[in-house]
């Protein structure tokens, strides 16, 4: 069985090795970037699918958190998004994709390891359930 491909977005170089570390000994394949425009491209290839997305919301110039769930969401509707924020946990009922979850910075590491595990879980389920109700 090959690993879940996480995509994992943030502008901040620490945050992104300490997030990569955590899941890939949860045994999820990581794949990095540092901003929105690259997180967009690297979702629209097909290549490279993605089964989960977890973003910071600010990004610095570009796309932000927001528009890269609403992009990966165009690719795969049912796509399991995590956003990582310090301060834009208010914004979250307004901007973020349904079925998503906000994790207010600081947060516990094991929380990003629930929290993407918990989604993927519900996402690989759904079809199921739909198939039991026909």
């Amino acid at each position: 069985m090959q690993p879940i491909t996480i995509l994992l977005v943030d502008d901040d170089a620490s945050v992104l090795q300490v997030f990569q570390h955590v899941l890939t000994d949860a045994g999820f394949e990581v794949h990095t970037v540092s901003d929105g425009r690259k997180a967009i491209q690297y979702l629209g290839a097909a290549d490279r699918p993605v089964q989960g997305l977890i973003s910071d919301i600010r990004l610095g110039d570009g796309p932000d958190g927001w528009e890269v769930a609403r992009a990966a969401r165009e690719i795969a509707p049912g796509m399991p998004v995590v956003y990582t924020s310090g301060d834009s946990s208010a914004e979250w009922a307004s901007k973020g994709v349904p079925k998503s979850v906000m994790l207010q910075k600081p947060f516990a590491l094991a929380q990003l390891v629930t929290a993407i595990s918990q989604l993927l879980n519900e996402s690989s389920m759904a079809p199921v359930d739909k198939a039991l109700e026909e």
